[in-house]
């Protein structure tokens, strides 16, 4: 009775988090991938590389530029380097950071006040970042990302990738609503190693300490308030979990890892330092995960946080139940610790695998990106990469030293791994003929209620129907029961004068949990009585 009462719980109140709204408008040109993006910076300083490194080097100041986007021009811009890992001082190339409204306040490209260009450090492919935004699209809230050229004054120097900056109003406002509620990021550079009273090099691992202090150390506050419940979420995912849907987006949270896991994301949470995350809160107070910097992603960061790095052959055999006994990772190993949350973990993972990996969709897609990037790529005299490894960057290792796995070269054998992987060899039910009944043949008489029906296969043990009346407010749950027909049905009766539904299904066997549609997060099953009654 009490998982009864806990897994209705839960599928009232997390199954479809995510914020985003019907309107949600169309991909901006600026970020479409079928073309490549024209950047064009010019700086009055002819010593440009030497000034943004001390820049740089030197703190975090902006250098003013004009910036041309595609032949719209935005003057006075900032520019800077950025990154971590990915910055050198006297570097042929670094990423950068644009800022179109660093001194006239309101420039804007659609909406949009800040650029991201990564400079794809450790990446011979050059795909890993756009294929890797685009597959954790399809589950969670993510940055868009494709390519552009980039010219300063007046010399072409070198394609880069051109990702949707996390922190920029516009990406939060597409998926919350919002852009003012709490927000941090997992800090990968520490200020200090050794706080009192603090647990230390903890990043952000999310285990919990009582004083705010070590939150500032572990997490960068990019919002003016949220302290307190950054801490609440912490103590109650290490001390309450059964109480964590209160302030975690828990399936959101799932689908995340077990993206990091199916792609070998280490250079994230599921790996060394517990990085390269945002997290951001909802207007009912939770969190939820966005993921961020895919350009070490498919095996090309090896180091789980546990000894030295792992073998490059070792990767494609990573355990997809990675950290689950690790209590420095407790939005692993508290959420696994959870039957129900393990076999959504598990189902999602499964997910990801089929959808991308076994029917080899990434690799048509990589060939896709490197053929369309290819000239661009063989004329950049600052790329890292010979071309030869670019060709080769699929289905071979690259690099003596560094070793970094082709995709192709790791994913194949990953794939085969996975799917023969007692965890997720095992059959999710499957949902078939969803259907509405409508109004019966040279019949009169109207119907007044939804009747869902659906043919379930693979043993479900529960059926359940989320569903919402009118195009807004929270989805509710029903169970629905078994008829004289074997398939599973519910009805469905819309009051004070809606006459619309929103629905999805939840098929829940031993093993596996399943969905239709299977993008339940994103689109919806939808009709009407007017629909139904034609």
């Amino acid at each position: 009775m009490k998982q009864t009462i806990f897994t209705l719980f839960f599928f009232l109140t997390t199954c479809v988090q995510f914020l985003i709204s019907q309107e949600m408008s169309s991909i901006p040109d600026f970020y479409k991938t079928d073309k490549i993006q024209d950047i064009k910076i010019t700086f009055a300083d002819d010593n440009w590389p030497y000034t943004l490194d001390s820049l740089r080097y030197n703190g975090d100041g902006f250098l003013l530029g004009t910036v041309e986007i595609n032949g719209q021009a935005f003057e006075a811009a900032g520019i800077q380097y950025r990154g971590t890992k990915s910055f050198r001082t006297g570097a042929r190339r670094n990423p950068f950071n644009i800022r179109l409204d660093y001194t006239n306040k309101g420039q804007n490209l659609a909406g949009y006040t800040s650029l991201k260009l990564s400079s794809a450090l450790r990446d011979p492919s050059m795909v890993r970042e756009v294929l890797g935004y685009e597959i954790a699209r399809d589950y969670m809230p993510a940055p868009y990302a494709n390519y552009t050229k980039l010219t300063i004054n007046g010399e072409y120097y070198g394609l880069f990738v051109n990702i949707e900056s996390v922190q920029d109003p516009a990406f939060r406002k597409r998926y919350f609503g919002n852009a003012t509620n709490a927000f941090f990021k997992a800090n990968e550079v520490l200020q200090n190693d050794n706080i009192a009273g603090c647990k230390n090099k903890i990043y952000g691992s999310l285990q919990y300490d009582e004083s705010p202090k070590c939150y500032a150390n572990n997490f960068i506050k990019l919002s003016e308030h949220g302290t307190k419940d950054l801490i609440n979420l912490t103590k109650t995912l290490n001390q309450n979990t059964k109480e964590i849907e209160a302030s975690l987006n828990v399936d959101a949270t799932l689908w995340m890892l077990a993206f990091n896991n199916v792609l070998v994301n280490l250079s994230s949470y599921s790996g060394n330092k517990s990085v390269n995350y945002f997290l951001y809160q909802d207007n009912k107070g939770k969190f939820t995960p966005i993921i961020w910097d895919m350009n070490l992603s498919f095996g090309s960061y090896k180091n789980i946080g546990t000894g030295s790095d792992i073998k490059t052959r070792q990767l494609s055999s990573l355990d997809p139940l990675l950290h689950s006994n690790n209590s420095t990772k407790p939005l692993i190993s508290k959420l696994l610790a959870n039957p129900h949350y393990k076999k959504l973990y598990v189902s999602h993972l499964r997910t990801i695998l089929f959808d991308h990996f076994t029917n080899e969709q990434y690799l048509e897609r990589s060939k896709e990106l490197q053929q369309m990037i290819k000239i661009d790529l063989i004329n950049d005299q600052n790329k890292f990469y010979e071309i030869s490894d670019f060709e080769n960057s699929l289905n071979k290792v690259i690099g003596r030293r560094s070793k970094i796995p082709g995709i192709s070269w790791l994913m194949s054998k990953r794939s085969n791994y996975l799917k023969k992987h007692p965890q997720i060899a095992v059959f999710p039910s499957q949902i078939n003929n969803v259907e509405v009944a409508t109004r019966e043949r040279m019949s009169s008489k109207q119907v007044t209620s939804f009747k869902i029906t659906t043919n379930v296969g693979q043993f479900p043990k529960k059926v359940t129907l989320m569903y919402r009346i009118g195009r807004k407010g929270d989805f509710v749950s029903m169970n629905m029961a078994s008829n004289e027909n074997g398939d599973f049905e519910a009805i469905v009766t819309p009051k004070n004068g809606k006459r619309s539904i929103d629905y999805y299904i939840i098929a829940e066997n031993a093993s596996m949990i399943s969905y239709s549609p299977a993008n339940y997060m994103w689109e919806q099953h939808h009709t009407t009585l007017e629909e139904i009654n034609k």
